[in-house]
């Protein structure tokens, strides 16, 4: 709300803003599929294999920006998102049936 209050009143620095949103703790792909299978119930399809050549090792994304610039923080913990984006997921479904 606040991010489009300042659009409308055209506060904003930039025609166009972007923004890493997050809590600021990373999670390793491991941890999302066992956060996934935990909220949703199903088991992932995964085999783990050494890294391929051209895959990084880690990518970073700084939050603070955002926290600033929109008065807003991420909460929820990685449980809560993977039962979000299940259930909205779900929702899809139902939508396209």
């Amino acid at each position: 709300v606040i991010a489009i209050d300042r659009m409308i009143q055209d506060q904003q620095k930039k025609n166009v803003e972007i923004f890493n949103l997050g809590t600021g703790r990373g999670f390793s792909v491991l941890e999302v599929i066992q956060s996934f299978e935990k909220v949703s119930g199903r088991k992932l399809n995964y085999k783990i294999a050494d890294r391929r050549e051209g895959d990084i090792e880690k990518v970073f994304a700084d939050t603070e920006f955002a926290n600033r610039e929109l008065g807003w923080k991420a909460l929820k913990s990685l449980d809560e998102m993977m039962l979000s984006a299940w259930n909205w997921e779900l929702k899809l479904n139902e939508f396209r049936k």
